[in-house]
């Protein structure tokens, strides 16, 4: 599924976001009442920000019936999903969605150190450690490709400010 793995990747680069990927966005998401999420999947990105108080005005996918590039307006406090990772799709979803809202997307972290994030990164605000994620449950391993939250927004030009990995602190 990674760049360093020769298993077949899901259609729709389709992989549920588990919670333990969603614990290092909560403390970004202070004033974060409302989101959209078009890239929802089986909706478990959509459940986890319900169950922790978010209200969730829009889900979709291209499963469903709805390109996520066809959206036109959305009435909420930010974007929040887990997109299709590969880039032909990915770098036009970052350009469409925070021209709509702010946008929390979650990807590989290598992204950021790459030419083709370049373009991207002044209207990054943020970039949010997550480390190897287990995306597929019943599996033995996590990903070999370490993940992080990405911020985007138009009105941002002053680049990312990068947050290292949550600590767990000692019993």
């Amino acid at each position: 599924m990674g760049k360093r793995s020769d298993f077949t990747r899901r259609p729709m680069d389709a992989y549920a976001t588990p919670f333990s990927a969603v614990l290092p966005l909560i403390p970004h998401l202070r004033g974060v009442e409302t989101f959209a999420e078009p890239c929802c999947g089986e909706l478990d990105l959509v459940n986890h920000l319900q169950g922790l108080g978010l209200s969730c005005v829009y889900y979709s996918d291209v499963q469903r019936g709805n390109d996520a590039l066809d959206i036109v307006s959305l009435d909420c406090d930010a974007i929040i999903t887990n997109p299709p990772w590969t880039r032909e799709i990915l770098h036009p979803m970052i350009r469409h969605f925070q021209r709509l809202a702010p946008t929390w997307l979650l990807f590989d972290a290598d992204w950021a150190h790459t030419r083709q994030a370049a373009p991207f990164l002044e209207q990054c605000s943020h970039i949010v450690a997550v480390g190897r994620v287990k995306w597929i449950a019943d599996s033995k391993h996590s990903g070999k490709d370490s993940a992080a939250w990405y911020r985007f927004h138009a009105q941002h030009h002053d680049g990312p400010r990068f947050v290292g990995p949550m600590v767990k602190e000692a019993a």
